[in-house]
């Protein structure tokens, strides 16, 4: 019974309405000297099942804490958390351990490979990312991207891609954005040097930046927009959904007021040539704000596409919705297999 299943929350919404009653029971028919220990005790079980209810309804929606294992926080993710099991006709996912020789992580990654795959051909790639809290497993789980990159390849939406979907920090409850901090995570490294070589090392993926692109959802999006502008070396098309224009958190160094402040970037450095697709609900008033000041300031070499959906908000609906179009888009501007 994983922290992240029905089974448990189940549970623990048993544990909840069971010690709501027993409350009730007890209140009155305890002696006086131990009525006020027992009212005490069973009221703090109620609330800690109602919390643990909550907790674990949230952590079915993120998949941020897959498997008990993740909860201690070892240093890594887990390795047993296990990716959808293969459709018949359709992609799969392998996992593997990326142990980054340049920014020092050793973390786990899931890799989509297409119905048909022929490790005689390379393949274009796109680096999903995730939100935070989350996990990659989000992706694979409620936002259903297998069955989204089968529908989308097998329509002829998509050209086969290799779609990576690596974690973004050693710790579940570290929010890295995927910055390179002071002191801290290099998780940009990580994520555009050590996944790219161990991608061209063991799957038979094209190396050339017209073939590579990045995707993600929330923190997920920004990191896709920033890491495709300070890349345009590695990465020629980024689709950021319900993202936003700065990380958010304190780097470390005040970076993040500048560099990896994506419209401080437009505004005092040389625009990239790349292509970035920004998605999100108009009801998201920071996502809707930041896509619309991207998009006024990008100017050539870079172009902006923008998709704004009348419905919906900042959650997993809206970015289950916004997935298949980006994932098409990203495919028309990238690189073919050879």
């Amino acid at each position: 019974m994983a922290p992240n299943s029905l089974a448990a929350e189940l549970t623990a919404l048993g544990v909840a309405l069971a010690a709501a009653i027993a409350l009730g029971v007890v209140w009155d028919l305890s002696a006086r000297r131990r009525r006020f220990a027992y009212r005490g005790t069973v009221l703090i079980l109620c609330v800690c099942a109602a919390a643990a209810t909550g907790l674990i309804w949230l952590n079915r929606q993120v998949a941020a804490y897959p498997t008990w294992a993740s909860l201690a926080e070892s240093g890594k993710p887990p390795a047993d958390a296990a990716p959808p099991p293969r459709r018949a006709g359709g992609g799969h996912v392998e996992t593997f351990t990326v142990e980054g020789r340049a920014s020092g992580l050793t973390l786990t990654m899931y890799a989509y490979l297409p119905a048909g795959y022929q490790p005689g051909l390379r393949y274009p790639v796109i680096e999903a990312l995730h939100g935070y809290p989350a996990s990659p497993l989000q992706w694979l789980d409620s936002l259903d991207a297998v069955g989204v990159l089968d529908r989308e390849i097998e329509a002829g939406r998509m050209a086969p891609t290799i779609v990576l979907f690596p974690y973004q920090t050693p710790k579940p409850s570290l929010d890295t954005e995927c910055t390179n901090m002071a002191n801290g995570p290099q998780t940009e490294t990580f994520l555009t040097e050590d996944v790219p070589a161990f991608a061209a090392a063991h799957l038979p993926v094209r190396t050339d930046p017209g073939a590579w692109g990045l995707i993600g959802y929330s923190a997920g999006g920004f990191c896709a927009a920033s890491l495709l502008m300070r890349h345009p070396d590695r990465y020629a098309a980024g689709a950021s959904l319900s993202g936003y224009p700065d990380p958010g958190i304190k780097v470390g160094d005040g970076t993040e007021h500048t560099t990896y402040n994506l419209v401080w970037r437009l505004r005092n450095m040389p625009v990239p040539a790349v292509s970035l697709y920004l998605a999100c609900a108009r009801t998201d008033r920071t996502a809707l704000r930041g896509a619309t000041d991207l998009a006024r300031l990008a100017t050539a070499p870079m172009t902006v596409t923008t998709a704004f959906a009348d419905n919906g908000g900042h959650n997993a609906q809206t970015w289950a919705a916004s997935a298949p179009p980006a994932f098409a888009w990203l495919s028309a501007r990238l690189a073919r297999p050879v």
